[in-house]
């Protein structure tokens, strides 16, 4: 059965473009023009991606964002103009996976949406650890949850997804573009202002102080790394 994608634009010629070239690439592409339009096509059809523009009739994208993920952990892929630099970091705390800055090519476009097709495929076939202790804090993979002495641990589904990854390797340094390719589920060269945002909630979360981490480490001019402490 073909993967369902949602596009929200509110450009009609865009919009229309996208769901041809979805379309073609054997998608089944349902699209919407603002915010409660799309809601209600996200509630009927249940997509299996969303491509969702900043816009701002009826109801703004960020809304729309904040909206769908309290409803579904489906992935979100962000439509932002190069100067929405406020609203792509705020679509990000909202649950947005990422975003993809306009304009932007079909062709990549397309291989970033098979990655992340192909990357949920890779998670439900793996089988890693069901749980990580690390002291006071325990990461619950099979639960998708953080405990923090006995108590569960607010984390955006994205941010869990970082952290889950870096604690089944831990020691090992990945770069800003590893692990966008590892989590996000893409190998892409630019806009890793994603993976630093994604890795300051992190620390917010899990660490007692974040300017000082004892588990999320920067290795400068590189990227990140999990260590366990002591």
């Amino acid at each position: 059965m073909a993967r369902t994608i949602l596009v929200v634009d509110d450009e009609p010629t865009l919009r229309e473009t996208l769901v041809e070239a979805l379309e073609s690439e054997g998608y089944r592409a349902i699209s919407a023009a603002d915010g409660r339009e799309a809601l209600a096509h996200f509630r009927a059809e249940r997509p299996d991606l969303v491509l969702l523009d900043l816009m701002r009739p009826e109801l703004s994208g960020v809304e729309v964002c904040r909206i769908i993920r309290a409803e579904s952990g489906v992935p979100i892929r962000m439509l932002t103009a190069r100067d929405s630099e406020v609203d792509k970091v705020v679509g990000l705390e909202l649950g947005a996976d990422d975003y993809v800055t306009k304009p932007f090519s079909l062709r990549e476009l397309s291989a970033r949406i098979r990655a992340i097709f192909r990357r949920g495929e890779q998670l439900a076939a793996s089988t890693p650890p069901s749980a990580v202790d690390l002291g006071a804090i325990q990461v619950d993979v099979a639960g998708h949850r953080v405990l923090r002495d006995g108590q569960v641990v607010a984390m955006k589904p994205k941010v869990f997804e970082l952290l889950a990854f870096l604690v089944r390797h831990p020691g090992q340094v990945f770069s800003r573009n590893q692990l966008l390719e590892r989590v996000w589920g893409y190998d892409y060269a630019g806009e890793t202002r994603t993976v630093d945002v994604h890795v300051h909630w992190l620390r917010a979360a899990i660490e007692d102080e974040a300017a000082a981490p004892a588990f999320i480490h920067t290795v400068r001019g590189v990227g990140y790394v999990f260590r366990r402490p002591g």
